[in-house]
């Protein structure tokens, strides 16, 4: 098939020359701002520059134009302003142009036919007219100015660069995507239009390669639509797994600066090595040099079947990884410390199974590397610890098919916090209300009393907390009174409260502080709903709500929910008090179940 049977290629500017453009009535006008158009210059001239070592197929690309053939002229969806811009250049180089026998593209628009002529022949004095010229004398501006005080050559050969096609070497190329087949009618044509300026840009990295893919021009005429719908149907079985939260958040960190629709996309920027600070369309860039090099080692189509079983393999091993349990949480455990997942990939494809999980292994080691008696709730590997604590209780079950949800950690605010209340922290401001309204509720087992407001029965929300405070014994009463009181006043008297949260702090055992209330044994993963702003739940409150949590389905590490069932306490007491004796049991267990992968007690003397 010829280039121009495609829907979607890499067309050098040198194309476009004999090309005429449409730009419908929906569309603004020129707007490209000066740092814009010498942006462009910038990048077009630092190629040109840095390509001399490059192979003769290197080439500057341009985002996307985005056209339907309508008569003999092709309607613009969108990249008018890139269009316009290479416009102007040419015709501030239209001596050079003329020269190499070449004329310019030509822009219509529907609405503003003049802007055609003034295109044609810029006039500078007439800037002031209309906005349109404005912008483009503005733009025409820029561009003498980029070049002034540059020689003759440098004109030439920017020319050269912007002009040359495959054959003569180094160029600047669009990626034109041409929807003809699709846009039957102008509100097609408008409703692509008002996708891609509205932020919701269909011409993703995954969705221009997927073109890439499904090319007719890459297959043999009698094979094109079978190979088609067998890529098509694979891809969505991939973007399927994907789309699984379990699966992606396995492999993927949400502080991840690149965010993905189409997660597939994931897969080949991995694939690709893209960062942050590559160009949007980097990855597809990179493909399709893929595609390049394919056509060229055949000297005909592209080897789909090379270039997708890629693509596949690539994803497997990541599948493969999922379902093993062991590799799914060592894994897992590494990427949410920050790992590179192609470097554990590269690992994991030069040596066996039972070697890349000794790998990772010794890779956690490193991570969790410390006396852990000595982690104190701000140091950063405390909740590496505490999070390791509870992948490996699961691992250490082999009578459990049950999985750690990285997807639910990471989608939730989960973070280290206190077990026992630091009742050194006051409570001030809004946190007062929170904080008695949590303690009011403990105590009668109702909720609501943040709101006085009439229910379905007739009764106020205050005449149904009294009647739960009446049913209390004597000193839960004497506090639940003292509580409502609070609650109802305006404002909290703070002499008032100060004197009842040192009240209630006895009445918890909580006033007795821990040895080292920041110490890890008084540390467990708690989610932002529970360990309120005020960050001094007492513990039995703290409890209350995990178990009810847990009762209701709401994740809660299973580590966590062992701290405040005290099933590391060897001698159980009062299950409404953390004491020492529990945190020196908890950090115990902890030390315990990981210690494959501690350093050893001796070795803090010996260093």
């Amino acid at each position: 098939m010829s280039e121009m049977d495609s829907n979607l290629i890499l067309k050098p500017i040198t194309k476009l020359l004999d090309e005429k453009f449409f730009i419908p009535s929906y569309q603004r006008g020129y707007r490209w701002k000066e740092r814009q158009v010498k942006n462009l210059l910038d990048d077009i001239w630092s190629f040109r520059l840095n390509s001399e070592t490059e192979t003769k197929d290197a080439f500057y690309c341009l985002q996307p134009v985005v056209v339907s053939k309508m008569d003999n002229e092709w309607e613009v969806l969108d990249g008018q302003q890139r269009l316009t811009t290479i416009y102007i250049i040419l015709e501030y180089l239209k001596g050079g142009l003329e020269f190499l026998g070449k004329g310019n593209f030509s822009i219509r628009y529907e609405t503003r036919s003049d802007s055609e002529l003034f295109l044609k022949n810029i006039d500078l004095t007439r800037s002031e007219d209309n906005i349109d010229y404005f912008h483009i004398c503005n733009a025409y501006e820029t561009v003498a100015k980029w070049f002034d005080g540059k020689d003759g050559n440098t004109k030439i050969n920017f020319l050269n660069t912007l002009l040359n096609d495959d054959e003569s070497g180094k160029n600047v190329k669009v990626i034109w995507y041409d929807v003809s087949e699709e846009n039957v009618s102008n509100k097609f044509a408008i409703d692509i239009f008002t996708r891609l300026n509205i932020g919701k840009i269909p011409l993703t990295n995954a969705e221009l390669v997927k073109a890439l893919f499904l090319q007719n021009g890459n297959f043999q005429e009698d094979k094109a639509s079978l190979k088609q719908l067998q890529i098509a149907t694979e891809w969505d079985a991939i973007e399927k797994v994907l789309q699984n939260d379990a699966f992606w958040y396995f492999i993927y960190n949400p502080d991840n600066p690149l965010k993905y629709d189409n997660r597939i996309e994931y897969i080949f920027d991995l694939m690709k090595n893209k960062t942050k600070d590559n160009e949007r369309y980097f990855t597809f860039y990179e493909f399709n040099k893929d595609f390049i090099i394919s056509k060229k080692d055949k000297d005909a189509l592209a080897d789909i079947d090379t270039l997708w079983s890629k693509i596949k393999k690539y994803f497997l091993s990541f599948e493969e990884w999922y379902n093993d349990k062991e590799l799914y949480h060592l894994v897992g455990f590494l990427i949410d410390c920050g790992y590179d997942i192609n470097k554990l990939k590269l690992e994991s494809s030069n040596r066996t199974k039972l070697s890349f999980k000794a790998y990772l292994k010794d890779k956690i080691k490193g991570e969790v590397s410390c006396q852990i008696e000595e982690l104190g709730y701000k140091d950063k590997r405390v909740k590496k610890v505490l999070l390791l604590f509870n992948i490996q209780t699961i691992l250490s079950s082999e009578k459990t098919d049950a999985r750690f949800p990285f997807f639910r950690y990471k989608e939730e605010d989960w973070d280290i916090e206190h077990v026992r209340s630091q009742t050194d922290k006051q409570i001030v401001g809004s946190a007062r209300k929170d904080w008695a309204i949590d303690i009011l509720e403990y105590f009668t087992g109702e909720r609501g009393y943040s709101d006085a407001i009439l229910n379905g029965n007739g009764f106020t929300e205050k005449e149904l907390q009294e009647k739960a405070i009446s049913k209390l014994d004597e000193v839960e009463k004497f506090f639940s009174k003292d509580l409502a009181s609070l609650l109802d006043s305006e404002s909290m008297d703070e002499s008032q409260f100060t004197q009842l949260y040192n009240s209630l702090i006895k009445h918890f055992n909580e006033a007795e502080a821990p040895e080292n209330i920041d110490s890890i044994s008084n540390l467990a993963l708690l989610d932002s709903a529970t360990n309120r702003s005020y960050k001094n739940a007492m513990f039995p409150i703290k409890r209350k709500t995990i178990l009810e949590n847990d009762m209701n389905g709401v994740f809660v590490p299973i580590a966590t929910k062992n701290v405040f069932l005290k099933s590391y306490t060897k001698k159980l007491g009062n299950v409404m008090h953390w004491s020492k004796n529990d945190a020196n049991d908890y950090l115990e267990t902890i030390k315990r179940t990981l210690k494959d992968y501690l350093p050893l007690q001796t070795e803090k003397n010996e260093r």
